[in-house]
């Protein structure tokens, strides 16, 4: 069985590939959902999900793993562990990203930023910034799942586990909101 197939297949199994009218955190509108946390419930997905991730990023390993709460929190510790690396993440304060609980980052490290699911790469890039902010370079981005299949960053190492074109729509062009249909919020803001 292929990754794709192996985490598509966890997916299924765990209820995370859902159909519906949602809103995702990026705005935009989609008829289909990937829940990651539905996964990540599972330690031993998430630790299947992290491993392969780490087998990806290969023998670069960063100084620290840095994920935007709330989606990439377990995934990046997960993925912390096989990196043998810290792992922080930032928080939104204010509208932006912030570090908070203690947390830092120090000049001269090298970051990976970890997300579960990447839609635009708008929460992605944000940290992406914060981390340059404070002196450390950015090594790459790694997540479960890619939705932009592959069109997210231009400049960026992007490691993803399932790339995947799923349809998703501005609010005034959503074919579901022209049905009336019932929409649903799932994400974190």
């Amino acid at each position: 069985m292929t990754q794709k197939h192996q985490i598509e297949k966890i997916f299924k199994d765990t209820g995370a590939l859902i159909n519906g009218h949602f809103i995702l955190t990026s705005g935009l509108h989609s008829p289909l959902y990937l829940q990651c946390a539905k996964v990540l419930q599972w330690p031993k997905y998430a630790d299947i999900c992290a491993n392969m991730l780490a087998t990806k990023i290969g023998k670069d390993k960063p100084d620290l793993v840095v994920s935007p709460a709330m989606g990439g929190v377990v995934i990046g510790h997960a993925l912390s562990k096989f990196l043998d690396c810290r792992a922080i993440f930032v928080e939104r304060k204010n509208s932006s990203f912030k570090l908070r609980r203690g947390f830092s980052i120090n000049k001269d490290e090298i970051a990976l930023v970890v997300e579960d699911v990447i839609t635009t790469g708008g929460s992605t890039l944000e940290t992406v910034s914060l981390i340059q902010e404070h002196g450390a370079s950015v090594q790459g981005v790694a997540s479960i799942i890619d939705r932009s299949n592959g069109k997210a960053f231009q400049n960026i190492i992007h490691h993803s586990l399932w790339q995947l074109d799923l349809p998703s729509y501005r609010p005034e062009e959503c074919p579901l909101c022209k049905l009336q249909i019932n929409t649903y919020k799932p994400g974190s803001r």
